[in-house]
């Protein structure tokens, strides 16, 4: 007769029970070297491979046990897991043969949907979709009942943000995370330390900027029509080629494609409202321009950048909003013949599509306790901010972006992530050196510290109940750039209500298709 299997947890609390000195311990009771016991294993899935979700993955596949994903490109996703084999030097990677390993094995969905109703066994899910698919996976997965590591940014609208809050909020079990990695780094701890311990003085401006999305993905480009050349318009300056003429003729020239096959383009496009034809303009990673699906370089490296005044600084809700930027990507709407006459639609008009190649958002925050206000400014696209005169002239701002608070005393710099913290002028290193480190660090990767926190080891780095908040901040200079230039909105963080300018409000959410709306 084979005895009972004895998990680890019980032999442990066994032994200390009776009181046993020496025993012999099998194998399958304790393990070996970096043995983990199935029953301390995670299950995950993740929604979205072929981007960061491979990343993500190739991180948790090194310990825990991918049961599942849903993509709606497969072959796409297969393409990223191949990558991940060879390291530079065209090497084994143990942790990339790790991974396919176990993707091999995965159940593979196209609709994540279906993966949630039918995979009982998942016990998180990474949703690394692109921008306006986050909240409608995320919310899916909680309510049943799962943990979620959302990628940055946590959500398409604030909207959005509000109700992964309240949903987080109101299920406490449920571990989330969102994947802004530079939140669970020494020089985010470092950053927030010395700021609180007054190293600079009070801060009153910080600027922020990044080189996104200038070399990595196009932004104030028309969409593809697929059509026919317009003839050149007259003109009254003796040339036709106009800036809108120009943008028609661009659209055009891109072409028009069939649906790639194994790609499934109407999961691809899922809540949004509107039909875009499938074009390779948008798939893969260059969607993070397009309207539809991205929220530019504010979303994207916005949960990196602002992430770390945002919290060093105690900060809340802005309480007014400004941006302005370069040319929109427009798509020409011919003239309407039934709309009301003199309206818009009855003239024709541009409708903006991706967003421009570089953009300035200026935030106000007010006084937190002994706090002072603080101006907040986010430069992108190859802008970068003025040079404060504390600043050396040999010290180079770095193209990749980073950070610059400045206070009464001097100024705080950190690269992207916030990495490389560095104080000016270089005299005030030395009182750095006394403050004390109170804030708990991360010894291991962000993806492991929300592993841990599931397993009830430690507690997340980055959960909804913050990422919310600082997403929301993000998405609002996204709010004032669609408002129009040259406006400030003012808002009341409380109500999530724009007070000055009604139509605004608008932008703080979405139009769904049906049956996909958050």
């Amino acid at each position: 007769m084979k005895g009972k299997k004895v998990t680890r947890r019980e032999f442990v609390a066994d032994a200390g029970r009776i009181g046993l000195g020496v025993m012999i311990v099998p194998r399958h009771v304790l393990g070996g070297v970096g043995y983990q016991a199935p029953s301390d294993t995670i299950n995950f899935a993740v929604v979205g491979f072929g981007g960061m979700g491979s990343e993500n993955a190739l991180e948790l596949a090194k310990t825990e046990n991918l049961v599942a994903f849903a993509d709606v490109d497969f072959a796409f996703s297969e393409s990223k897991v191949t990558e991940k084999l060879k390291d530079d030097q065209k090497k084994d990677r143990p942790e990339g043969i790790t991974l396919k390993q176990k993707f091999d094995k995965a159940a593979r969905y196209s609709d994540f949907r279906e993966m949630l109703d039918k995979q009982k066994d998942i016990d998180g899910v990474v949703i690394a979709t692109p921008d306006h698919l986050h909240a409608v996976v995320a919310k899916a997965a909680m309510q049943n009942g799962k943990h979620v590591y959302v990628q940055k940014p946590l959500t398409y609208s604030v909207h959005e943000a509000r109700v992964l809050r309240d949903l987080a909020l109101s299920n406490p079990k449920i571990v989330t995370q969102m994947g802004n990695q530079g939140h669970s780094s020494e020089g985010a701890r470092l950053v927030n330390e010395w700021i609180q311990a007054g190293v600079i003085g009070p801060v009153r401006d910080v600027h922020v900027w990044t080189n996104r999305p200038v070399v990595y993905w196009p932004q104030g480009v028309p969409r593809p029509t697929g059509g026919p050349p317009p003839a050149p318009p007259p003109s009254p300056f003796g040339n036709p080629f106009s800036f809108r003429h120009v943008n028609q003729l661009l659209a055009s020239a891109m072409g028009s494609y069939p649906v790639p096959p194994g790609l499934r383009w109407d999961l691809y496009v899922g809540p949004v409202a509107e039909d875009v034809p499938y074009h390779p303009i948008y798939h893969p990673f260059n969607w993070r321009g397009w309207i539809p699906f991205g929220v530019g370089a504010l979303g994207d490296m916005g949960a990196h950048l602002i992430d770390h005044p945002f919290w060093a600084l105690g900060l809340t809700y802005p309480t007014s909003v400004e941006a302005t930027s370069t040319q929109w990507g427009t798509m020409a709407i011919p003239p309407d013949p039934k709309a009301a006459a003199g309206s818009r639609e009855a003239r024709g008009y541009n409708k903006p599509v991706s967003y421009p190649v570089a953009t300035a958002v200026h935030y106000q925050f007010p006084a937190r306790g002994a706090q002072p206000p603080v101006k907040l400014n986010w430069y992108d696209g190859g802008l970068y901010p003025p040079r404060p005169d504390v600043l050396p002239d040999d010290v180079t701002l770095k193209s990749e972006g980073g950070v610059i608070f400045i206070g009464e005393k001097g100024i705080l710099m950190n690269d992207t992530y916030g990495a490389n913290p560095r104080l000016f002028p270089v005299s005030l290193t030395e009182d750095a050196s006394l403050v004390p480190k109170t804030y708990v660090r991360i010894p291991w990767s962000h993806e492991m510290n929300w592993v841990k926190a599931i397993k009830g080891e430690t507690k997340s780095s980055s959960p909804l109940e913050y990422a919310a908040q600082l997403t929301e901040t993000m998405l609002l200079g996204i709010v004032a750039l669609r408002t129009g230039q040259g406006r400030k909105i003012l808002y009341d963080g409380e109500k999530m209500l724009v007070t000055n300018i009604p139509d605004a409000n608008q932008y703080l959410t979405r139009e769904y298709r049906a049956g996909w709306a958050v």
